[in-house]
């Protein structure tokens, strides 16, 4: 690997007639791979790969459709997810080894990975991972759930579309409440509640890149991208339900429960992530 290629951690990557954005720093051997959650991007990674780059090579990337990468024009399963990520670490030119750690649905992805190239994975760590199990058989209940999440998701498209959506993380983001919740009510019903959540863990991050997460979701392909892996989760936690065991990989699992925070670990206590891949990355070397 060259050195001119660490002086651009920033990335469009062409991946075959499509393009993935990639943050890649650090330096060394096993390369960490940080794989976000549903609906996120490389940048709710920021805090732990800045840390992690202080000891080893990492990168981050938006997955098909988020962020600044381009959308698909295939269901997002597990299957073609994992795909275009190593089609990514490729373009990419980074090697294996890897250490792969995956957030909620993104453990779904780095455990497929593992199982379809075994031989180029040293170790896993899962934070907070979606369980296939309760995907997959698809309860009533859980299908319901699924449908209504994928339709306020495309009803938050139209919203980004006439720019009530950035205007309204804007808003929350810099402290006022009682206008942008009652238009929010008004305009999207039970989507009110997800955007102030959406803004809760985007107010974790970084001050400098709330500009960058609202651009994002003011564009209605974030929106999209988030209905159209909703809508094939039931599909990808079945291929990971059928998957063999990872025997032989070493595994770190990270719960909200055992940590005592929320869903996003990563944002509310960083250091237990840093802290697990540290611990993968000194025992490969």
């Amino acid at each position: 690997m060259t050195r001119e290629l660490h002086l651009a951690p920033c990335r469009s990557l062409d991946i075959g007639g499509r393009r993935l954005h990639a943050y890649a720093t650090g330096e060394g051997s096993p390369v960490v791979v940080l794989e976000s959650g549903l609906a996120a991007t490389s940048l709710s990674w920021r805090i732990v790969q800045d840390e992690i780059a202080k000891f080893a090579r990492v990168i981050s990337y938006d997955r098909t459709g988020l962020g600044w990468s381009d959308a698909a024009a295939t269901p997002p399963t597990t299957a073609r997810l994992v795909e275009d990520l190593r089609a990514m670490l490729r373009a990419a030119q980074e090697p294996p080894p890897y250490i792969l750690v995956g957030h909620s649905f993104g453990g779904l992805i780095v455990r497929a990975y593992a199982n379809r190239y075994r031989d180029e994975v040293r170790g896993l760590v899962l934070v907070d991972p979606l369980q296939p199990e309760e995907w997959n058989p698809l309860s009533e209940e859980r299908r319901r759930m699924l449908a209504r999440g994928a339709s306020l998701s495309r009803r938050g498209a139209t919203l980004a579309r006439i720019g009530l959506v950035g205007w309204r993380l804007r808003s929350l983001l810099t402290g006022s409440r009682w206008l942008p919740r009652a238009i929010g009510t008004a305009a999207s019903g039970r989507g009110s509640a997800l955007m102030g959540r959406l803004a809760g863990e985007v107010s974790k991050m970084p001050r400098e890149l709330w500009p960058q997460v609202v651009e994002h979701w003011s564009n209605p392909k974030s929106f999209l991208a988030m209905a159209e892996q909703l809508e094939a989760l039931p599909e990808s936690c079945q291929e990971m339900r059928l998957a063999p065991a990872l025997d032989g990989i070493p595994m770190t699992i990270l719960t909200a429960k055992d940590a005592g925070v929320g869903h996003w670990i990563h944002l509310d206590k960083p250091q237990l992530v840093v802290d697990a891949v540290r611990e993968l990355v000194n025992s490969e070397r």
